[in-house]
């Protein structure tokens, strides 16, 4: 790990990283197990048993899951959106747009990734009341970012993708997930960075999205 880095620096330094994963460089085993190991670690409503990661290393599967994450973009750029506004912050309007450029290089690049990182549990939400489906992801979303932060800190970037859900079926067939029984989260593109040093990012002020006692 980065011994000098925060608690702060971590939490507000962890970025979605695409541009700047170094697509030539393998990430070592033991490296993803010990971030999965912290990941462990994280608070749980559900025993951790019900917790699974599948790294994918294999090119053919990785060309397959990118392959997945493609067709799942095109279904999602063709959902129909209501008309919006051009905001009126040019300052988030560059932002937008770097995110997308950011998006459509993942996009192209995914299966150079060194490693694919699925997050499951085990257990699945369709038809479920909200607040069961809260309880399921409960169970492996603070699960995922701690093993994001744990990739930072070791110098890891990652992201958290979800386009290649579009098709879990066929996702779960090429991994051998059991899909009546585990459900799939995202998919984590896991990669050392070009340069360590990131930043944090503006956001809305704490004022406009707090809310005490009422709406």
């Amino acid at each position: 790990m980065q011994p000098s880095i925060s608690a702060r620096e971590l939490l507000t330094t962890t970025r979605a990283v695409r541009k700047r994963l170094d697509l030539t460089r393998p990430v070592e085993r033991e490296v993803i197990e010990e971030c999965i190991a912290i990941a462990q670690q994280a608070p749980t409503s559900a025993n951790t048993e019900n917790q699974h990661f599948v790294v994918v290393t294999d090119p053919i599967k990785k060309n397959a899951l990118a392959e997945l994450f493609r067709r799942g973009w095109q279904t999602y750029v063709n959902l129909p959106r209501p008309a919006s506004n051009k905001s009126e912050d040019s300052r988030r309007d560059a932002t937008q747009s770097r995110v997308g450029s950011s998006a459509e290089y993942l996009r192209d690049h995914l299966q150079e990734v060194p490693v694919h990182v699925i997050p499951c549990i085990a257990s699945r939400t369709e038809g479920m009341p909200t607040v069961m489906q809260s309880e399921v992801w409960s169970s492996i979303a603070p699960a995922v970012w701690s093993f994001m932060l744990a990739a930072h800190s070791f110098g890891l970037g990652t992201s958290w993708t979800i386009l290649h859900l579009f098709y879990e079926k066929e996702a779960a067939s090429i991994l051998n997930i059991p899909y009546k029984e585990v459900m799939q989260a995202a998919l984590i593109p896991v990669g050392y960075t070009k340069g360590i040093h990131f930043k944090s990012v503006p956001r809305e002020p704490v004022s406009k999205v707090v809310h005490w006692n009422s709406w």
